[in-house]
């Protein structure tokens, strides 16, 4: 059977971008179009022919509309199978015409949940009922109904309508279909999951389905042996990374992924204009400072041998003098991430350095200012769930616990130095100058192999610099070591049995020390 022209479309939809241009295209295709409440009033109003929904069905919308599209004529016509006898003969005889369209996206459930201060009632009346109910119906006679879930597929439905006479594809109908029917999971897991918390005696919820869509296969995992694939969150911003627009470049591979994640929430958090510089997914150059060329250029120099290679995130856009600093001789880059890219900059990047065709350049718009509620990580079996280390710390729980006192001057350099070492994997120890990273010790078993790293990295420009460690000191021979290197001052959360000791060995050497009562382990 050939795929059926569409003469009616049912349209009603909550999020209604995109929805007049589209349903102009239908009407100017001769489609008859029926819809719903605030769908009809939208359409309407924008001078677009359209037909109550309850003036088809004789049947008037009721119980503060939540019935109206619940009717033998609605989904008769949805479920109607054109090739057979008696679905057509029940169909004439019950007054019901066929409806080849069904554009309908859901009740905004998952936005209205995380709404902070929603009540049990109002996230209760954001449960669809008739939208699921038509969605699933128009999926599964998907052979001769399109069901359209999300605005991003209008325009490949008017395109085919356009090339066909007014019909669609099979194959489109087939894979709208697989979508509608990902949608209606996605969103009965929200609920399911909002309802598993309520009866949970904790934050986290009783039961958990996260849902991902496959949005691009990769070339190959950490190891070209490893296949490795991107999913995305169907709610997923559009200024979230997995959305993020690439302007340049090579493919995205598993491992850049991970260290663009972790430059634009490094750079994201730190204070002015604001570079990262990351390698192995820990940074190995970071900088403030009044321009982002400027900021840019220190944290190259924080550590320019392994900054070779290295993927950036900025937290403004990048300008044409930030360009030209990324441009100079000996300068590798594999992949760059920022909010956006003035033009010229964008173009001297894409044809100057040698590394020009190569380089991923990332959009990523306004960077987004709250983090994903939950982080996952999988162990065998299981997950582990936590929420991300993202709370800013409260210098009100700060303070000195030396016999000198921080001055005035190196507060500013310590604040930096805290905020550089949560995005280092423990055991970390960092030590910043002039609001940059200047030497890193990360991953390492102890905490003094961390801190004799990050003074060999720095060499010379230690003298004056403050150190900033994870978690606590175990033992006093770090801060002996920091001493002998030229450290101004320490911060670290404390909490150690040791503690007396540990200071101690600061007051021995005149240095002053700040507890933050807060660590931040990254493993």
């Amino acid at each position: 059977m050939s795929s059926p022209k569409i003469e009616r479309a049912l349209i009603s939809v909550s999020d209604k971008s995109g929805l007049a241009e589209f349903a102009r295209a239908l009407a100017d295709a001769q489609v008859e179009i029926f819809s719903t409440g605030g769908t009809f009033r939208h359409l309407q109003e924008a001078g677009i022919p359209v037909i109550e929904i309850s003036e088809y069905t004789k049947f008037p919308e009721m119980m503060d509309g939540r019935l109206k599209t619940l009717h033998p004529k609605v989904h008769g016509g949805i479920l109607c199978r054109r090739d057979r006898e008696d679905d057509m003969a029940a169909v004439g005889e019950h007054g019901i015409v066929g409806i080849e369209l069904v554009v309908v996206n859901l009740y905004p459930f998952e936005a209205t949940v995380t709404r902070e201060g929603v009540t049990f009632d109002e996230a209760v009346e954001q449960i669809d009922i008739g939208g699921p109910t038509m969605v699933r119906a128009a999926a599964k006679n998907h052979e001769f109904v399109t069901i359209v879930t999300d605005a991003a597929q209008y325009g490949r439905v008017i395109e085919e309508m356009q090339q066909s006479g007014g019909a669609t594809s099979l194959e489109l109908r087939r894979e709208l279909a697989g979508a509608a029917f990902e949608r209606t999971a996605t969103y009965d897991r929200a609920i399911a999951n909002y309802f598993a918390g309520l009866k949970s005696d904790s934050d986290f919820p009783a039961a958990i389905s996260p849902t991902f869509r496959l949005a691009e296969v990769l070339r190959y995992g950490e190891n070209p042996h490893q296949q490795a694939a991107l999913y995305a969150s169907p709610q997923a911003a559009s200024n979230r990374l997995v959305n993020a627009e690439k302007l340049n470049g090579k493919e995205l591979s598993y491992n850049n992924l991970l260290d663009l994640d972790s430059a634009y929430k490094i750079a994201r958090g730190l204070p002015g204009a604001a570079a990262a510089v990351l390698k192995h997914n820990n940074p190995c150059g970071a900088a403030s400072a009044d321009s982002l060329a400027l900021a840019t250029r220190r944290a190259f120099d924080g550590d320019p041998v392994s900054a070779f290679g290295s993927v950036l995130g900025f937290n403004q856009t990048v300008d044409l003098a930030t360009a030209e600093v990324l441009a100079e001789p000996g300068r590798f880059v594999e992949a760059i991430i920022a909010s956006d890219y003035e033009p010229a900059a964008l173009e001297l990047l894409k044809t100057k350095p040698k590394w020009k065709t190569n380089v991923r350049l990332l959009r990523l718009g306004e960077f987004p200012q709250s983090a994903d509620p939950y982080e996952f990580r999988q162990i065998d079996g299981g997950l582990l769930l936590q929420q991300p280390d993202t709370l800013a710390d409260d210098e009100s729980q700060w303070r000195t616990v030396t016999e000198a006192q921080v001055a005035d001057d190196l507060l500013a350099e310590l604040r930096f130095a805290w905020a550089i070492c949560r995005f280092v994997k423990s055991n970390a120890i960092v030590l910043c100058k002039d609001c940059s990273l200047v030497g890193a010790g990360a991953g390492q078993m102890s905490r003094v192999d961390s801190v004799e790293i990050s003074i060999r990295k720095a060499g010379e420009r230690t003298q004056g610099a403050v150190l900033a460690s994870d978690a606590f000191f175990p033992f006093d021979d770090s801060i002996h070591e920091a001493a002998k290197a030229g450290i101004a001052a320490i911060i670290q959360p404390g909490g150690s049995k040791r503690d007396e000791e540990v200071i101690a060995a600061c007051n021995q050497h005149g240095l002053p020390m700040i507890f933050t009562q807060r660590r931040h382990f990254r493993h």
